[in-house]
């Protein structure tokens, strides 16, 4: 025997502890900011003890680095989805739903609490660009694609500036979900089906 299924079983344990204590530490940063959650209290959530923790993450600033990779790769693998997306309906959809655990979308008070911190330290404010250049580069590549792999065949500097707007847009509804959160959704729809296809058009 060479022991690989006792090392693949190894290994798909570390990586569920590693995303319970991902899930718990975001937990703790939405409801009680970056600087308020400890370490005690995010080991607290995930029923996990601090020292198991520290085997993954040095300090709080790798787990919230973590985290941005992980919904960064989240977005990406959803976007590169070769299938036909009604951007608009989706944004209304989503409207709100990523005050939840389970959205596959940033919290809007988590990346609101990063973004702050960015302003601070320069390891999280390039974790930050990085995925805002990733993201960018992923949405271009969406919008020049063909329309036979999801994509809208638009010419490669329309591509760019509406990918700009595109991205403003996300963001500027994740900081009204804090604001608004039971804002007007029919409102909302109407607002996003009258111009988020404009956007779209070569």
């Amino acid at each position: 025997m060479n022991g690989k299924p006792n090392t693949t079983k190894a290994q798909a344990r570390a990586e569920a502890q590693r995303e319970r204590i991902l899930s718990a530490a975001q937990q703790c940063f939405i409801e009680h900011g970056f600087h308020a959650a400890s370490m005690a209290s995010i080991a607290e959530t995930a029923e996990v003890s601090a020292g198991l923790i520290y085997r993954y993450f040095a300090n709080k600033n790798a787990i919230i680095l973590a985290i941005v990779d992980r919904q960064l790769e989240l977005l990406r693998n959803d976007i590169q989805l070769n299938r036909q997306v009604d951007l608009a309906a989706e944004m209304a959809d989503n409207y709100g739903r990523t005050r939840t655990l389970d959205s596959r979308g940033m919290n809007a008070a988590l990346l609101l609490e990063m973004s702050a911190e960015a302003t601070r330290d320069p390891q999280i404010a390039a974790a930050l660009d990085h995925y805002d250049t990733t993201l960018r580069a992923a949405l271009i590549d969406w919008l020049v694609r063909g329309k036979q792999t999801g994509g809208h065949e638009l010419p490669a500097d329309a591509a760019r500036a509406r990918a700009l707007i595109l991205q403003c847009l996300f963001e500027g509804l994740k900081l009204r979900e804090t604001r608004e959160p039971q804002l007007d959704r029919t409102l909302l729809t109407a607002a996003l089906q009258e111009f988020v296809p404009l956007l779209l058009k070569p």
